[in-house]
């Protein structure tokens, strides 16, 4: 397709038509007014174009937002019926550029496991699988987590301390510690690839605590109380009308004593009692076996998973 321009979206004038593009792709409707103040707070992060048609008209746009120093996460999106024109082709060199400009080392994109047409594209462009998620839900009107307080009382007079970021103040030691235990159990986690979420202390700070979706009454934390170390945790939030459990985890040294079960009924019964909702969603990978088996146990059930591809630019 000739005549494309490629410019950088302009909050006031384009976000309304993003907003909605965003709503096709993630499944869920958001407002112009919150991807504006996304984009505000998060504009040091955010390289983002939209293609523009020759009567001015919007035909697509990429969204990349750097995850940490070296991976940058991407979006892009083309309106249906300017599909297979050279509209894609055009923002993903453009995007490539600037990522490259900006010394960005890795781009990943991820969109549900049914769009083939998505992956095609992505392939072509470079990318190679790197995670196959299944994403799961689980209805709190129905779970019954009456049978795991038997289970959370042998934790407790093992010696373990179940409690949460709220309750030890949300101190910056209290930060430290949960970053170093997120930061381990994630690289624990199989399947993982071995690269690290957050750069430093500092960035998981900025990207975790300091963010609007972080509750520290929602990140479950089982402590030794024996040796003092941080043993286990379950973290989770709210979105929209459903609750999100993040990331559960449980130190390698303390595996086998059922305490990944046990802190994240917890984080199940906070999303229940106190954000009040009656679903909770997560993901996996498919390599993940342990924590699958778990949320089966618990009664979650699978629906349409999503690929995670990347690539290097180095």
């Amino acid at each position: 397709m000739k005549n494309i321009q490629i410019r950088p979206a302009e909050p006031e004038r384009d976000f309304g038509q993003l907003a909605e593009w965003y709503s096709i792709l993630e499944n869920n409707t958001l407002s112009e007014q919150y991807l504006i103040d996304y984009y505000e707070k998060r504009r040091e992060q955010i390289i983002q174009r939209v293609a523009e048609g020759p009567e001015g008209e919007l035909l697509g746009f990429y969204w990349a937002q750097r995850r940490s120093a070296d991976l940058t996460n991407v979006d892009l999106f083309v309106k249906s019926e300017k599909r297979r024109q050279g509209v894609g082709t055009r923002l993903y060199e453009d995007l490539e550029r600037s990522a490259r400009e900006a010394q960005i080392k890795k781009l990943q994109v991820s969109f549900p496991d049914t769009n083939l047409d998505s992956r095609a594209f992505s392939e072509h462009c470079g990318f190679s699988e790197k995670w196959h998620l299944i994403q799961m839900r689980l209805n709190l009107d129905t779970f019954d987590d009456g049978p795991y307080e038997a289970v959370i009382d042998r934790l407790k007079q093992e010696g373990f301390i179940f409690t949460s970021m709220q309750e030890l103040g949300n101190t910056e030691e209290a930060q430290r510690k949960l970053y170093a235990l997120n930061d381990k159990t994630d690289l624990d986690t199989p399947g993982h690839d071995g690269e690290h979420n957050w750069d430093s202390f500092e960035d998981f700070q900025k990207r975790v605590c300091q963010t609007d979706w972080y509750k520290p009454g929602g990140q479950m934390i089982v402590i030794d109380s024996v040796s003092g170390d941080w043993a286990a945790l379950s973290a989770i939030t709210r979105y929209g009308d459903h609750a999100y459990n993040l990331h559960t985890g449980v130190d390698g040294r303390y595996r086998g004593r059922k305490l990944a079960q046990a802190v994240k009924v917890l984080a199940l019964r906070y999303a229940r009692d106190v954000l009040k909702v009656n679903m909770v969603h997560t993901d996996h990978n498919t390599m993940n076996h342990p924590m699958l088996a778990i949320d089966r146990k618990f009664g979650y059930v699978e629906f349409s998973g999503s690929f995670v591809l990347k690539k290097n630019l180095e």
